[in-house]
């Protein structure tokens, strides 16, 4: 076992303000986007807040990918997947009961417990092959394609209010460079918790599906806290949904389209798993999750990494 490095401490130090900074300013690039464009909140950040905000596990997948590792980049995204909803959405649930209508998420929801079951039929032979990933893309280009269409029905109906002022530019601009220290954030906490893990002798399989798929998840998670700090719950619920559906379909199909992603089923069997089960747990009742439910999705959390550490620790 080898003796932590002072480097790695001051990375994991370094990400935290660094995504604080960042998220307040894709926060408030997001909201204003969305008031330019004249479209709900939550649309704009199903979407276009959670492209950005899944562009870490892309990059990941992708460079796995092309050098012949495509595992690496579907434990990121799955693991991210778990991250969203049993960590994350546990965490902001604890500042409080969140509001939020199943009607108004039903479609993406849906879409969203049956993309793991669907990976999971593909990978139970132990490999997902590229017409396999072509399939999630198409389901995921069918998604897009129809969000779009809601979101230029949306806008045909809406008129601009006095609230539009501001410049799209500056709204762009400050999603943008949020963006971009989220992203130096998420690098520097893996780089700062994988040599902590590596000094302490965690398998490298457990480090990749929970250090990794937590760092690719920064700017989900800073996103989604500070959106409940401000009062904005629906950007956060919305950019957790839809960074899933890009994960597990858009990701996955790319990661997979460029070269078959050959696996255990037992191991993807974990991630998928809890991530059907969180999913299921952010069903609201009564038109709310409560701080209760808060609590049951951070023990999901809790569970899933200690069935991803006995499955790293068994022999492969």
């Amino acid at each position: 076992m080898n003796s932590i490095a002072t480097n790695d401490i001051l990375a994991l130090l370094g990400a935290i303000p660094i995504a604080a900074l960042g998220g307040e300013a894709f926060l408030k690039g997001v909201v204003g986007l969305a008031v330019w464009l004249r479209l709900p909140k939550m649309l704009v950040a199903t979407t276009l807040a959670a492209f950005a905000t899944s562009s870490p596990e892309l990059t990941v997948s992708t460079m796995a990918a092309l050098a012949g590792k495509p595992a690496i980049g579907l434990g990121d995204a799955l693991g991210s997947n778990v991250v969203n909803i049993a960590l994350i959405l546990g965490i902001a649930l604890l500042f409080g009961t969140l509001t939020a209508s199943f009607a108004e998420i039903k479609k993406d929801f849906l879409l969203a417990v049956a993309a793991p079951l669907l990976t999971m039929y593909f990978a139970f032979d132990g490999v997902i092959t590229r017409i396999e990933g072509a399939a999630l893309l198409g389901i995921f280009a069918t998604w897009l394609s129809l969000t779009a269409w809601q979101a230029l029905d949306h806008r045909r109906g809406t008129v601009i209010g006095e609230e539009a002022v501001e410049s799209p530019w500056k709204a762009t601009g400050l999603a943008l460079v949020g963006l971009a220290c989220m992203i130096v954030a998420g690098q520097l906490f893996v780089s700062g918790a994988g040599g902590i893990s590596a000094a302490l002798g965690v398998h490298p399989y457990v480090v990749g599906a929970t250090v990794v798929a937590l760092g690719t998840s920064l700017p989900e998670m800073v996103t989604t806290v500070l959106s409940r700090i401000r009062g904005h719950d629906d950007v956060g619920l919305g950019t957790l949904l839809g960074s899933n559906l890009f994960n597990g379909l858009g990701i996955v199909g790319v990661a997979a389209s460029i070269h078959p992603i050959q696996v255990p089923f037992s191991e993807v069997a974990i991630a998928l798993g809890f991530g059907v089960f969180a999913m299921l747990l952010m069903v609201p009742m009564r038109g709310e999750l409560s701080r209760l439910r808060g609590v049951v999705l951070l023990a999901a959390y809790a569970a899933y990494v200690v069935a991803t550490m006995k499955a790293g620790a068994a022999p492969h």
